[in-house]
Protein backbone atom coordinates (compact mmCIF):
# COMPACT_ATOMS: atom_id res chain seq x y z
CA UNK A 1 0.00 0.00 0.00
CA UNK A 2 1.17 3.32 -0.54
CA UNK A 3 2.86 5.59 1.98
CA UNK A 4 1.01 8.69 0.86
CA UNK A 5 -1.93 8.05 1.58
CA UNK A 6 -4.13 11.36 1.90
CA UNK A 7 -6.39 11.78 5.52
CA UNK A 8 -8.74 14.48 5.36
CA UNK A 9 -10.39 15.71 8.58
CA UNK A 10 -13.34 17.98 9.11
CA UNK A 11 -15.84 18.53 12.57
CA UNK A 12 -17.65 15.49 11.74
CA UNK A 13 -15.95 12.74 9.49
CA UNK A 14 -12.12 10.85 8.64
CA UNK A 15 -11.55 10.40 5.03
CA UNK A 16 -9.11 8.04 3.77
CA UNK A 17 -8.85 5.69 1.80
CA UNK A 18 -9.45 1.81 3.09
CA UNK A 19 -7.06 -0.22 3.54
CA UNK A 20 -7.20 -4.75 3.47
CA UNK A 21 -8.67 -4.99 7.32
CA UNK A 22 -11.00 -3.00 5.73
CA UNK A 23 -12.77 -5.60 3.84
CA UNK A 24 -15.76 -6.88 6.15
CA UNK A 25 -16.60 -2.90 6.59
CA UNK A 26 -16.40 -2.27 2.80
CA UNK A 27 -18.69 -5.79 2.24
CA UNK A 28 -21.28 -4.67 5.16
CA UNK A 29 -21.69 -1.51 3.77
CA UNK A 30 -21.94 -2.58 0.18
CA UNK A 31 -24.81 -5.10 1.25
CA UNK A 32 -26.89 -2.42 4.08
CA UNK A 33 -27.04 -0.11 0.70
CA UNK A 34 -27.96 -2.51 -2.20
CA UNK A 35 -31.35 -1.01 -2.63
CA UNK A 36 -30.73 2.31 -1.24
CA UNK A 37 -27.76 3.69 -3.81
CA UNK A 38 -29.44 0.88 -6.55
CA UNK A 39 -31.63 3.49 -8.23
CA UNK A 40 -28.04 5.98 -8.74
CA UNK A 41 -25.46 2.98 -9.48
CA UNK A 42 -24.19 1.20 -12.60
CA UNK A 43 -24.66 -2.31 -11.68
CA UNK A 44 -21.35 -3.73 -9.84
CA UNK A 45 -18.58 -5.94 -11.47
CA UNK A 46 -18.60 -9.72 -10.84
CA UNK A 47 -17.03 -10.63 -7.51
CA UNK A 48 -17.55 -7.37 -6.29
CA UNK A 49 -19.78 -8.65 -3.14
CA UNK A 50 -16.84 -11.57 -2.34
CA UNK A 51 -13.93 -10.63 0.25
CA UNK A 52 -11.96 -11.30 -2.59
CA UNK A 53 -13.42 -8.44 -4.45
CA UNK A 54 -13.28 -6.46 -2.24
CA UNK A 55 -9.19 -7.03 -1.51
CA UNK A 56 -9.05 -7.08 -5.60
CA UNK A 57 -10.80 -3.50 -5.34
CA UNK A 58 -8.71 -1.82 -2.07
CA UNK A 59 -5.79 -2.97 -4.14
CA UNK A 60 -7.19 -0.89 -7.82
CA UNK A 61 -7.40 1.78 -5.21
CA UNK A 62 -4.37 2.34 -3.54
CA UNK A 63 -2.71 1.61 -7.44
CA UNK A 64 -4.65 4.07 -8.94
CA UNK A 65 -3.70 6.67 -6.49
CA UNK A 66 -0.13 6.02 -6.83
CA UNK A 67 -0.60 6.29 -10.48
CA UNK A 68 -2.28 9.62 -9.61
CA UNK A 69 -4.91 8.89 -11.70
CA UNK A 70 -7.36 9.04 -8.79
CA UNK A 71 -8.21 9.31 -4.92
CA UNK A 72 -10.76 7.55 -3.67
CA UNK A 73 -11.87 8.40 -0.05
CA UNK A 74 -14.11 6.42 2.41
CA UNK A 75 -15.84 8.10 5.05
CA UNK A 76 -15.98 7.26 8.93
CA UNK A 77 -16.90 9.35 12.29
CA UNK A 78 -14.41 11.55 13.27
CA UNK A 79 -12.74 9.71 16.73
CA UNK A 80 -14.28 6.30 15.02
CA UNK A 81 -11.58 5.58 12.84
CA UNK A 82 -12.06 1.55 12.77
CA UNK A 83 -16.17 1.96 12.81
CA UNK A 84 -18.35 1.82 9.75
CA UNK A 85 -18.18 3.71 6.62
CA UNK A 86 -21.07 6.28 6.29
CA UNK A 87 -19.86 6.87 2.78
CA UNK A 88 -17.37 7.58 -0.01
CA UNK A 89 -15.94 10.31 -2.08
CA UNK A 90 -14.26 9.37 -5.76
CA UNK A 91 -11.83 11.82 -7.73
CA UNK A 92 -11.45 9.49 -10.82
CA UNK A 93 -10.00 9.93 -14.38
CA UNK A 94 -7.75 12.83 -12.82
CA UNK A 95 -6.13 14.77 -16.03
CA UNK A 96 -3.02 17.41 -15.02
CA UNK A 97 -1.41 19.07 -18.07
CA UNK A 98 -3.32 21.86 -19.60
CA UNK A 99 -7.02 20.37 -18.19
CA UNK A 100 -5.93 19.95 -14.86
CA UNK A 101 -9.56 18.30 -14.54
CA UNK A 102 -11.45 15.40 -12.74
CA UNK A 103 -14.87 13.58 -12.34
CA UNK A 104 -16.41 13.77 -9.00
CA UNK A 105 -18.56 10.96 -7.13
CA UNK A 106 -19.97 10.02 -3.84
CA UNK A 107 -22.30 8.25 -2.07
CA UNK A 108 -24.01 8.25 1.44
CA UNK A 109 -24.99 5.74 3.74
CA UNK A 110 -29.07 5.49 3.98
CA UNK A 111 -28.76 5.96 7.88
CA UNK A 112 -26.50 9.46 7.47
CA UNK A 113 -28.93 10.92 4.37
CA UNK A 114 -30.38 14.44 5.89
CA UNK A 115 -27.33 14.84 8.31
CA UNK A 116 -25.61 17.78 6.21
CA UNK A 117 -22.50 14.79 5.90
CA UNK A 118 -21.86 14.70 2.00
CA UNK A 119 -22.31 18.21 1.93
CA UNK A 120 -18.80 18.59 4.67
CA UNK A 121 -17.22 15.58 3.19
CA UNK A 122 -17.30 16.77 -0.45
CA UNK A 123 -16.07 20.81 0.92
CA UNK A 124 -13.20 18.99 2.32
CA UNK A 125 -12.48 16.81 -1.22
CA UNK A 126 -13.03 20.10 -2.89
CA UNK A 127 -10.28 21.98 -1.02
CA UNK A 128 -8.18 19.42 -1.50
CA UNK A 129 -8.57 18.96 -5.05
CA UNK A 130 -8.06 22.88 -5.63
CA UNK A 131 -5.60 23.45 -3.01
CA UNK A 132 -3.19 20.46 -2.25
CA UNK A 133 -3.50 18.86 -6.12
CA UNK A 134 -3.77 21.91 -7.74
CA UNK A 135 -6.50 20.88 -10.04
CA UNK A 136 -8.98 23.91 -12.12
CA UNK A 137 -12.09 21.67 -13.17
CA UNK A 138 -13.97 19.19 -11.27
CA UNK A 139 -16.74 17.70 -12.93
CA UNK A 140 -20.20 15.88 -11.44
CA UNK A 141 -22.94 14.38 -13.21
CA UNK A 142 -26.06 13.37 -12.09
CA UNK A 143 -29.02 11.58 -12.98
CA UNK A 144 -31.87 14.36 -13.01
CA UNK A 145 -34.28 12.38 -10.77
CA UNK A 146 -31.68 12.78 -7.81
CA UNK A 147 -32.78 15.94 -6.95
CA UNK A 148 -30.64 15.54 -3.17
CA UNK A 149 -27.86 15.33 -5.75
CA UNK A 150 -28.61 18.16 -7.18
CA UNK A 151 -29.06 19.88 -4.37
CA UNK A 152 -25.91 19.54 -2.65
CA UNK A 153 -23.97 19.90 -6.04
CA UNK A 154 -26.13 23.26 -6.30
CA UNK A 155 -25.06 24.66 -2.70
CA UNK A 156 -21.37 24.23 -3.30
CA UNK A 157 -21.20 26.04 -6.48
CA UNK A 158 -20.99 23.44 -9.10
CA UNK A 159 -22.75 25.05 -12.39
CA UNK A 160 -24.77 23.20 -14.98
CA UNK A 161 -23.32 22.78 -17.75
CA UNK A 162 -24.95 20.18 -20.01
CA UNK A 163 -27.68 17.34 -20.37
CA UNK A 164 -26.23 14.08 -21.27
CA UNK A 165 -28.77 11.50 -23.10
CA UNK A 166 -28.52 7.79 -22.49
CA UNK A 167 -25.17 8.67 -20.47
CA UNK A 168 -24.98 5.90 -18.08
CA UNK A 169 -25.84 2.01 -17.59
CA UNK A 170 -28.19 2.33 -14.36
CA UNK A 171 -30.97 -0.28 -13.43
CA UNK A 172 -30.84 -2.07 -17.30
CA UNK A 173 -30.72 1.01 -19.10
CA UNK A 174 -29.14 3.65 -20.26
CA UNK A 175 -29.81 6.55 -18.10
CA UNK A 176 -30.24 10.61 -18.49
CA UNK A 177 -27.34 12.79 -16.72
CA UNK A 178 -26.90 16.53 -15.55
CA UNK A 179 -23.67 17.73 -16.46
CA UNK A 180 -22.26 19.96 -13.65
CA UNK A 181 -18.83 21.41 -13.26
CA UNK A 182 -17.14 23.53 -10.75
CA UNK A 183 -14.24 25.84 -11.73
CA UNK A 184 -11.04 26.57 -9.69
CA UNK A 185 -10.82 30.61 -10.90
CA UNK A 186 -7.72 30.67 -7.72
CA UNK A 187 -5.42 28.11 -9.46
CA UNK A 188 -1.79 29.41 -8.67
CA UNK A 189 1.12 29.23 -11.27
CA UNK A 190 -1.30 28.45 -14.06
CA UNK A 191 0.97 29.02 -16.34
CA UNK A 192 3.76 26.50 -15.11
CA UNK A 193 1.04 23.86 -13.97
CA UNK A 194 -0.63 23.73 -17.21
CA UNK A 195 2.76 23.58 -19.50
CA UNK A 196 4.18 20.21 -17.34
CA UNK A 197 4.57 17.20 -19.17
CA UNK A 198 2.62 14.34 -17.67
Amino acid sequence: MSEDVPRLETARLLLTLPTPDDVGEMLAYAERNREHLAPWSPPPPAGAGTSEGARRRIERMHDELRAGSSVRFWLRRAGDPKGPFVGSVSLSQIYLGPFRACNLGYQLDRAAVGQGLMHEALTRVIEYAFVERNLHRIMANYAPTNERSGRVLRRLGFVVEGYARDYLFIGGQFRDHVLTALTNHALADAERLCTVVT
